[in-house]
């Protein structure tokens, strides 16, 4: 009887354990997502407005590089500068 209590309350631990684990990573997921559609949508009005095709692929890589750039250095301005010079040089 023992046995199965003990079971019982390391299996209802781990869940718990389980569920923040996956809450905080959705949390993050959620917030990449938010950060990347307004990127996205940033980067296409850039882009039409300088009379340059818009091409989804630079915009999708641009906006990885600069939601990389601005988690590491917490500047919107110096990852945006970064990431469009990389968008430049490479296409």
């Amino acid at each position: 009887m023992k046995d199965s209590i003990y079971k019982f309350a390391f299996f209802v631990n781990l869940m718990i354990l389980y569920n923040s684990f996956n809450s905080h990573y959705l949390a993050q997921t959620k917030q990449n997502s938010i950060i990347k559609l307004f990127c996205l949508q940033s980067v296409k009005e850039e882009m039409l407005k300088a009379e340059i095709e818009y091409i989804e692929e630079i915009a999708n890589e641009t906006c990885e590089c600069y939601y990389e750039e601005f988690m590491q250095t917490a500047s919107h301005q110096d990852a945006k500068n970064k990431c469009k010079l990389k968008a430049q040089e490479k296409f």
